[in-house]
């Protein structure tokens, strides 16, 4: 049975989506089975893996809005036992037809639910809000992982998501635990980059990854290039963090750490 983890951070620009996208390609090139869920209105989760938007008749949309089964809706990624759920244009107005289905805060676990066995682990790209496409993906989630960026504004909001976190505890997902949290766009030769990361481990101890991912402009290009870092330039400093974090998962997440 596979496991469903949510990438969420309710703050834009924390490198959200390509943590999803390359922790999501490293573990499928590791052996195993991963479903990508692209959940962001912003699709850039589908555009960085090659795929236009526009272009696309079927999506996560028609899966939460319309009742579709997700595997009439997925389709296959250039990186081998990869599977992609993606966004399209239509999942901008999903937030308010969502408001009129019965158990719409539980839409995406009941439709996940029978897609679970097919894959090791379903990751989910969040939007940057704390909306009802979010509550969604919290809801139908194992975990969460958080990636936080280093510098001082990441810290704000921080208790905002720590509390939504409670909440759907409370009333939708007694089970949701924190899997990780992952520091992106490392700055070491900054002094707030390491009393940020000071901080973070503080807050959340055993939670915060050993590997950081770097500043990197080869990562930053790799989605107009339709590319996961690993298929864009893999020997560059972000392919190798991505790489490295991605093992250290593998092996909390199935140690049981």
């Amino acid at each position: 049975m596979g496991k469903v983890i949510s990438f969420s951070n309710q703050k834009g620009g924390v490198g959200k989506t390509t943590t999803c996208v390359n922790m999501a390609a490293y573990a499928a090139l590791a052996g195993r089975r991963i479903l990508l869920v692209d959940l962001d209105p912003q699709g850039n989760a589908t555009t960085g893996l090659g795929f236009s938007k526009g272009a696309l008749k079927k999506s996560v949309y028609n899966v939460i809005v319309d009742d579709e089964p997700v595997q009439d809706n997925i389709l296959p990624t250039v990186i081998e036992r990869m599977d992609l759920l993606p966004a399209n244009i239509d999942l901008a107005g999903a937030e308010v037809e969502l408001v009129y289905k019965t158990g719409r805060e539980k839409v995406l676990r009941e439709a996940l639910a029978k897609v679970k066995a097919r894959y090791d682990y379903i990751m989910i790209d969040c939007p940057p809000s704390l909306g009802l496409l979010t509550i969604n993906a919290l809801a139908a989630a194992d975990s969460v992982i958080i990636p936080i960026q280093s510098e001082y504004y990441a810290l704000e909001g921080l208790s905002q998501l720590m509390n939504t976190l409670s909440l759907v505890r409370q009333h939708l997902n007694r089970g949701l635990k924190i899997e990780g949290v992952v520091l992106t766009m490392f700055d070491g030769r900054s002094l707030i980059s390491k009393e940020i990361a000071a901080e973070i481990r503080k807050f959340f101890t055993k939670k915060l990854y050993e590997i950081v991912i770097p500043r990197n402009v080869r990562l930053s290009e790799a989605p107009s290039h339709g590319k996961p870092i690993v298929l864009h330039d893999p020997k560059c400093m972000g392919a190798r963090a991505y790489s490295a974090l991605t093992e250290e998962f593998l092996k909390k997440a199935e140690e049981g750490e």
